[in-house]
């Protein structure tokens, strides 16, 4: 069943994940209605020969010079010099969340662009179409302007296009998608770049994807401790709520709810590593930190990123910076931040597993046989990696200001990077909660004690049934990702 998405209602992250397939995107008459006032108002303020950026004007730091009277070559002039991006192309799946993100801001008639461009988009996301669009080029300043300039050129049959799944040339793809060329002048050409919709899709994903792995290392950390027999005391309510985070107290419920008829072993030691006793509080601090990025992403979502604006009731065009993507690139870095901590948490949980000093005595590496068999080595060697590689790149972008465009661009946001990195480490995190529930599964055949709380006891029965034992060794690599699915689709989460 084709999934429908209104361009009058507010735009979800579940909208963007249903983007990678195709949709059908409605253009009711509100909605028509409001694009072709701005549309009639822009043409009224040509008329009245008012100055209007990008429509009668050269564009960046050559806004004192005149554009090119056609309008249709003023797209040329637009989209041409933009054809600079580098590097490799965003994913398909990106590329068509990003069409919906720029649909949906340009449904709300603050832009003057013509109807048809946003029927164009709903069109091209009714198919498998998603542009070719260049990774590198983008502070996030002027909006994404390189990749969705090339977004742009794509849908007007210039470039290159993806169509289920296969790179083509943009006018190949658009006629064997049933599609025909998108016809732009000036307004409508700039309309479709100068806004941080790519920035935004990107984060939001990202989001996304971090939220399911907060909620999978919850449920994880509450099997672990139940295997190991922990008392789960340092989950106790009166001890959160006389903490007082508003995070911390929440994750606490979620995991005593997890761990409900847990039976403590009572051999454990009183305190327990902080990788278990610390987990509230530092799972905690991660949800405050996601509902701040939850609420940038749903203000962002909701925007209207470009420039100018016209306002046909107030008779005013306004030129100003909706387009500086400042608040996804701090809520990117915190992303990144968020996600590298959990990484940490679930690669030490990890580490304890397999250590019999502090596993409760299972075998090392929890080896069905140590020495003629390996267990979990490899698999916690390749965990060591990937959490060394999200650190690695966990320097902030959003700091990372360089003055461009004849220092008419003299501060930048680079949005963009923090967002394109921050999905790419997303991905990364759940290969290590992955390897942690492949390891909570193997303890289990080495000697673990039976989980007391039927929640962990429901998880592992599910990991038991798609992943065989490690007995004898062999190659883990998909039974990574596979535990990591069942881990996330049993955490109360959409598996990503």
């Amino acid at each position: 069943m084709t999934i429908e998405v209104d361009l009058a209602a507010p735009l979800s992250i579940a909208d963007l994940r249903a983007a990678r397939e195709p949709i059908t995107v409605l253009v009711g008459p509100a909605v028509r209605e409001r694009v072709t006032a701005g549309r009639v108002f822009l043409a009224k303020v040509l008329g009245d020969d008012r100055a209007v950026y990008g429509a009668t004007t050269g564009f960046g730091a050559l806004v004192g010079y005149a554009g090119r009277a056609d309008q249709r070559d003023q797209a040329d002039n637009t989209l041409a010099h933009l054809g600079a991006g580098q590097g490799p192309d965003i994913e398909p799946d990106l590329a068509r969340a990003t069409l919906l993100v720029r649909a949906h801001s340009l449904a709300r008639g603050d832009s003057g662009v013509s109807p048809h461009v946003v029927d164009a988009l709903a069109a091209a996301l009714g198919t498998t179409f998603a542009p070719a669009m260049p990774r590198l080029g983008s502070v996030g300043a002027s909006g994404d302007l390189i990749p969705l300039g090339a977004a742009a050129q794509a849908l007007r049959g210039r470039g290159d296009a993806y169509l289920d799944g296969r790179r083509l040339p943009a006018a190949e793809a658009l006629e064997r998608a049933g599609l025909e060329p998108l016809p732009l002048d000036g307004r409508d050409a700039l309309a479709l770049v100068n806004g941080t919709s790519l920035t935004t899709a990107a984060t939001a994903l990202a989001l996304d994807r971090v939220r399911a792995s907060h909620r999978v290392i919850q449920l994880l950390t509450c099997v672990l401790a139940d295997l190991l027999g922990c008392d789960p005391q340092f989950l106790d309510a009166g001890l959160l709520d006389a903490y007082g985070h508003p995070g911390a107290i929440a994750v606490a419920a979620r995991m005593r709810a997890t761990l409900d008829g847990v039976t403590p072993s009572g051999t454990r030691p009183l305190q327990e590593p902080y990788s278990i006793r610390c987990t509230p509080q530092l799972l905690g601090a991660a949800e405050d930190a996601l509902r701040y990025v939850d609420g940038v992403v749903a203000a962002d979502l909701a925007s209207v990123s470009d420039n100018p604006l016209f306002f046909p009731g107030a008779d005013r065009v306004v030129h100003g910076g909706n387009f500086f993507g400042q608040p996804a690139a701090f809520a990117a870095d915190l992303l990144t931040m968020v996600l590298a901590q959990l990484g940490n948490l679930a690669e030490r949980q990890l580490d304890l597993l397999v250590d019999p000093v502090r596993n409760g005595g299972l075998p090392p590496m929890l080896a069905a046989g140590p020495g003629q068999q390996h267990g979990l080595q490899g698999v916690q060697l390749a965990s060591t990696a990937l959490i060394a590689e999200i650190r690695r790149d966990a320097m902030p972008a959003s700091i990372q200001s360089l003055p461009t465009n004849l220092h008419n661009q003299d501060i930048i946001p680079l949005g963009t990077q923090s967002a394109l990195r921050a999905l790419d480490q997303s991905r990364l995190l759940s290969l290590i909660t992955g390897s942690l529930a492949l390891g909570l599964r193997q303890a289990v055949h080495v000697g673990a004690r039976t989980p007391t709380a039927p929640a962990c006891a429901e998880l592992l029965d599910a990991l038991a049934d798609a992943i065989a034992p490690i007995d004898p060794d062999r190659p883990l690599e998909a039974e990574v990702r596979v535990a990591a699915a069942i881990a996330e689709s049993r955490s109360g989460l959409k598996n990503l």
